[in-house]
């Protein structure tokens, strides 16, 4: 009888190890570089940047199988400054992303803590400058394509590829008892078969940046110096890139309104890029980018900005890569200032080159 209850003790112990498998993986990026820029206030500079290409970080990325095609997951990711050593994201121990949930092959996935947007996921990787440099984005990041803001208290959910597409949803709480102030959500869908992959998304926040406690954090929102005493802003865009042989080409329009208390301000932003794989280690990357802006708070009450991305990254390994990028702005009515620039320009133009190397782990 001992021996029949304890054969029976394995067994359910082996069976619980097998349905229940657990992992996790650590993973991470350190990314530096060495910029040079034309005009900062009338000056040139050199300056040494953390996270150019990519964003410096370390992070967790867990799961456990629960049968039937379930599983809970998780991920903790930390954005650091590689020079000085100090945390990003206004000093959070996880500023980048944070959140826990639950994952089925066939109903999607459910995640709550602190993550990216549906625009984030599946615009800017469309972005054919994307992935040269935070330089190459557009000016002062207005669609938040460079993550300018993460939001805060989401719960998100993601469903299966089904025939190619992907939709995503979002809802962000303001953790206050005014429910419809801190507080956003974002709704997007993407579409990929073969050469071709598409995308679309929208989003919007109610008074962003308005406390520490909402959606959208004021330590982890635009600067006062660039915008304030934002009531409502909406984001939403499309675009497409379609492979041919060694060459991507992609098209990508975001719209970008910020309803203040005096006005509005909007910006459109349009771009069109070709990246090409010069060889199995080179890549070359080009874009052209125009910007519109029109305001009714302020003056000037239009502004327009162009500027050309241009980059090449030489992989050393499927770990490593070097790259020089360059980036030139023009603007008109107002100053040039290249988004991830220290400072705006003296004068209408502003040029900025980069070196780097970044290593993946």
């Amino acid at each position: 009888m001992k021996k029949h209850i304890l054969s029976l003790a394995l067994l359910s112990s082996c069976a619980t190890s097998a349905f229940a498998q657990s992992s996790v993986t650590l993973y991470g990026v350190v990314d530096a570089s060495i910029v040079y820029t034309s005009n900062q206030k009338g000056h040139s500079a050199w300056e040494t940047v953390s996270g150019n290409e990519s964003g410096s970080r370390w992070g967790m990325l867990g799961s456990e199988d629960l049968g039937g095609g379930s599983k809970a997951i998780f991920r903790l990711e930390n954005g650091f400054n590689l020079f000085s050593g100090k945390l990003a994201q206004g000093g959070r121990e996880f500023g980048r992303q944070a959140y826990v949930g639950m994952s089925n092959k066939d109903l999607g996935t459910v995640t709550l803590g602190r993550q990216y947007n549906a625009e984030q996921d599946y615009l800017a990787p469309i972005q054919i400058g994307y992935s040269l440099t935070a330089y190459s984005l557009h000016p002062y990041d207005t669609d938040a394509l460079n993550s300018t803001f993460r939001t805060n208290n989401m719960a998100k959910y993601v469903s299966p590829t089904v025939a190619g597409l992907q939709v995503t949803t979002t809802y962000a709480f303001s953790n206050s008892t005014d429910f419809a102030g801190n507080r956003s959500w974002s709704v997007g869908a993407k579409y990929a078969h073969g050469p071709l992959s598409a995308a679309a998304a929208y989003v919007m926040l109610d008074h962003p940046g308005s406390d520490t406690a909402g959606a959208v954090a004021s330590d982890n929102y635009y600067p006062s110096s660039f915008i304030h005493n934002v009531i409502r802003q909406q984001i939403w865009g499309a675009g497409t890139t379609y492979t041919i042989g060694n060459a991507t080409v992609g098209l990508l329009y975001t719209n970008t309104v910020f309803s203040l208390t005096g006005g509005t301000e909007r910006f459109q932003n349009i771009d069109g890029g070709l990246r090409y794989q010069v060889t199995p280690a080179v890549t070359a990357t080009v874009e052209e980018t125009y910007t519109l802006v029109g305001s009714t708070a302020s003056a000037p009450r239009s502004s327009h900005y162009w500027q050309t991305n241009a980059g090449v990254q030489y992989f050393l390994s499927k770990s490593t890569d070097v790259y020089l990028n360059g980036i030139y702005q023009r603007a008109s009515g107002v100053v040039a200032f290249i988004t991830s620039a220290t400072a705006a320009s003296s004068n209408q133009s502003q040029v900025v080159a980069v070196a780097g190397i970044r290593h993946k782990f």
